[in-house]
């Protein structure tokens, strides 16, 4: 029974991989079988469909998000660190950004050109972050104001990355971040909008 579970779940992250680096739609089942190293029999015994895989990598995405988060908010007591510890992630994912795009965006854009039905699944991940760092504003004060900054921050991150992957220029990541730094501390300073302006 270990062992299933263990090849279940060596499957998963072959396909998580291989569906960021190569896309959902052009991932095979004997590309997923071959990377884990076992028969299409045993890999069919654990998913009947590329669907129940891609059911599982979401799931693995979302629990990874979880555990990620849930880290960051253990390890900082400030939320503004909070947010800077999400901001830092295209330069921590740097290399793997630059490849191959993010893989919370590229999956959602692949799902949405495919129509599949498994793609509000997939923004999930995006609603994660959004609603973490909506939290982390309104811890800040800003509880009006909370989303729409949570929805910047994520707007940011997701330009950076495309245009990462686009041009594949470190130089230009880091002076976007320090740039979504120097706006984060102004925004800061200043605090919530007065409410005539809300």
């Amino acid at each position: 029974m270990a062992g299933s579970t263990g090849t279940r779940a060596q499957i998963v992250d072959a396909a998580n991989r291989l569906f960021y680096e190569q896309g959902f739609e052009h991932t095979s089942f004997a590309a997923i079988a071959q990377a884990v190293g076992i028969s299409r029999g045993n890999f069919y015994h654990h998913f009947k469909t590329k669907d129940d895989i891609l059911g599982a990598v979401i799931e693995v995405r979302l629990q990874s998000t979880r555990a990620m988060l849930a880290d960051w908010q253990r390890d900082e007591s400030d939320p503004a660190e909070r947010v800077r510890r999400f901001v830092g992630i295209v330069i921590t994912n740097g290399a793997d950004i630059q490849d191959f795009g993010c893989p919370v965006g590229t999956l959602t854009n692949e799902l949405a050109k495919l129509d599949h039905p498994a793609r509000p699944r997939a923004v999930a991940v995006f609603d994660l972050f959004r609603t973490w760092l909506r939290t982390q504003f309104e811890e800040l004060g800003f509880s009006v104001e909370a989303d729409d900054l949570a929805m910047h921050i994520l707007a940011f991150s997701q330009g950076v990355a495309t245009l990462s992957n686009a041009f594949h220029d470190e130089r230009f990541v880091q002076r976007e971040v320090d740039r979504l730094h120097t706006w984060l501390d102004e925004r800061l300073a200043a605090g919530p909008a007065p409410r005539s302006m809300r």
